[in-house]
């Protein structure tokens, strides 16, 4: 009997594919977060000079939607640093944060 071969491509299709569960992201919509590294443009920001600082140690954001890199799978975070200024962030990138909300700031001054 002679001894057949599989070329590695039709190898790698019958491998059988185990999908990773997704991991649960540790923050959720809407709760006020804080930079813990100095964010730069990526690209992301076309109107935006390259390596231009978005967001500083400290900046205080809002997350508006939480999403999932699902290659890598990581959550993705958008927060929202200032106003129509909503960059992506890692877990690793933010912490949270107890300050006060840009709104609840409003509505103190407000009943002032």
């Amino acid at each position: 009997m002679s001894e057949q071969t599989i070329p590695a491509e039709a190898a790698a299709a019958t491998e059988a594919v185990i999908p990773r569960e997704p991991v649960a992201p540790k923050f959720e919509w809407g709760q006020r977060v804080r930079a813990t590294v100095d964010l730069f443009n990526d690209g992301s920001f076309p109107d935006v000079p390259e390596n231009e600082l978005l967001a500083k140690i400290g900046d205080v954001g809002e997350i508006v939607q939480v999403g999932r890199h699902v290659e890598a799978n990581v959550a993705i975070y958008l927060v929202e640093f200032s106003e129509r200024r909503i960059v992506g962030c890692l877990e690793g990138e933010i912490e949270l944060s107890n300050a006060p909300s840009v709104t609840d700031d409003q509505q103190k001054e407000a009943s002032e």
